[in-house]
């Protein structure tokens, strides 16, 4: 049986594309080879790399608007060095919502002044700041769009005078947004694409090009540009993949289909943790997260019990982070209503017994 996996990351993703995925371990387009053992520059899988691409690009309302789609690799965390690396000339504001974009913050120091527009460390990231204000001055303006480790995320997107880069590491594809407010765009595979090892970037060219300072080719966006994200070896695997997981959202109906079933998700756990007073939600109600739902006990007592209770229900991952504890549903997108409704169920249950 198949468990409800509400695991934060590496995560569920639709049943199609783990069944085309394992075929293709064993033998990708009736090649006779694995696609763990094809050439990256065979033209099988030149076309996957393009076809990827290009699917980012149209999910997401960029096609012929200058925006590149590259697949690369070392993660988020990569990330923060890179944007900092390509376009910290002087100055630049981050707020500062979470784990990693205080991570991200501190990478950046390294290469000019930061500004921390706004921060709720104080409170230890329950909420998203708001109303703060953002220097005229800055090269660009860093944000991060959904706090997996305290179950946040920015509802509206400043405006600022400056590019916006955003890490969408946890909520790519799961909502309608007017992308092209945003300069750079990246995301982990690991959420709502496919398995770690790709890292999603989407870049509008026009931004690059501008610092002084000499960037190494393995960092430089312009490199991986101009080889089309082959500069080095790519991670096949984890962008085949990707690529069949953009394709399984294009069919649904793309990002308003799957916005309006995420919608659903959340409702229904958001309104159990409301109605049902054994829990509470850590995050603050206005900023509470489609993707990552973080509630606690009322009573610490009940814990043993709670825990025996969903694993007996075939739930997998719900468990908090560390440094908040209680308990942590990861949504994401191929993660249905059925697997969240068990869930539901079980805290219900929990009630009656209580």
């Amino acid at each position: 049986m198949k468990k409800h996996n509400f695991s934060a990351g590496p995560c569920i993703l639709p049943q199609e594309v783990f069944k085309e995925a394992s075929q293709a371990v064993l033998d990708f387009n009736n090649s006779g080879l694995s696609i763990l053992e094809i050439s990256h520059r065979s033209k099988d899988f030149v076309d996957v790399m393009e076809e990827a691409r290009s699917l980012a690009l149209e999910l997401l309302g960029l096609e012929g608007k200058g925006y590149k789609a590259l697949f690369l690799q070392g993660g988020a965390s990569t990330q923060f060095l890179m944007t900092a690396y390509n376009l910290l000339q002087t100055k630049a504001g981050y707020l500062n919502t979470g784990a990693w974009s205080d991570k991200a913050l501190k990478e950046a120091k390294f290469f000019g002044e930061i500004v921390e527009v706004a921060s709720s460390k104080d409170s230890n990231f329950n909420f998203i700041p708001k109303g703060f204000d953002i220097p005229n001055d800055l090269d660009y303006l860093h944000l991060t769009s959904n706090n997996t480790i305290y179950g946040t995320q920015l509802k509206e997107f400043p405006s600022a005078n400056a590019p916006l880069v955003c890490d969408m590491s946890s909520d790519i594809f799961s909502r309608q947004l007017d992308f092209s407010k945003f300069s750079i765009i990246y995301a982990g595979a690991q959420k709502n694409m496919g398995p770690a090892g790709a890292t999603l970037v989407i870049i509008k060219e026009d931004i690059l090009g501008k610092i002084e300072r000499q960037i190494p080719s393995i960092l430089d966006y312009q490199v991986h540009i101009s080889k089309g994200s082959m500069f080095n070896t790519p991670p096949v695997y984890s962008v085949y993949v990707s690529m069949l997981t953009m394709r399984w959202l294009k069919k649904l109906g793309g990002i308003a289909a799957i916005e309006e079933l995420n919608e659903k998700k959340s409702k229904l756990i958001y309104s159990e943790i409301d109605l049902n007073p054994l829990f509470q939600g850590f995050a603050t109600k206005e900023d509470r997260s489609n993707m990552n739902a973080t509630f606690t006990l009322v009573n610490e007592d009940l814990k043993e019990t709670f825990d025996t209770m969903w694993k007996e229900a075939e739930i997998n991952g719900i468990n908090g982070h560390r440094s908040i504890g209680g308990y942590r549903a990861s949504m994401y997108n191929a993660m249905t209503l059925e697997s969240v409704a068990t869930l539901v169920d079980v805290m219900g249950d929990l009630e009656r017994k209580a």
